[in-house]
């Protein structure tokens, strides 16, 4: 028995990990997401067509973006910038560059909605936050955290 305890004392211990990469990263909270989106209605109607996304506000840290990757798949990520603290220019924007989309801050980090990576020059090893997508048929998707 004490040598159980030793060796999960052990596995304990060794597997704290003081070096945490990703302090930076821990900004946005788990804010409640709800969203039905129905691609007939008008405000989603780019989204039955691959390669576009649509910013929906009111959801979220600030605000969801979706995003069309192909026609079985729509990704929805926060509309924050992972690697800042909330504030007014940290609301992700499209640059009109395909899938990427930028902060209004000094530093313009850049993120790809096909993939939730960064792109560009951002040196923040932050991801887009996901939010879960369920297909509900009938061209009706439910965005929930």
């Amino acid at each position: 028995m004490k040598k159980l305890l030793l060796l999960l004392s052990c596995v304990v211990i060794f597997a704290c990990n003081k070096n945490n990469d990703n302090n930076n990263c821990n900004f946005l909270f788990n804010a409640g997401v709800n969203l039905t989106v129905n691609t007939n209605l008008p405000q989603f109607n780019q989204l039955q067509f691959p390669g576009n996304g649509v910013y929906v506000s009111g959801q979220g840290n600030n605000g969801i973006w979706l995003w069309r990757l192909n026609s079985a798949i729509l990704y929805a990520w926060d509309a924050a910038d992972p690697s800042h603290q909330p504030a007014g220019c940290s609301t992700l924007e499209d640059t009109g560059q395909g899938d990427i989309v930028s902060c209004g801050c000094d530093d313009g980090n850049e993120y790809s909605l096909a993939t939730g990576f960064v792109f560009g020059e951002n040196t923040q090893p932050c991801t887009l936050q996901p939010y879960r997508v369920e297909d509900i048929g009938n061209n009706t998707f439910l965005v929930t955290n």
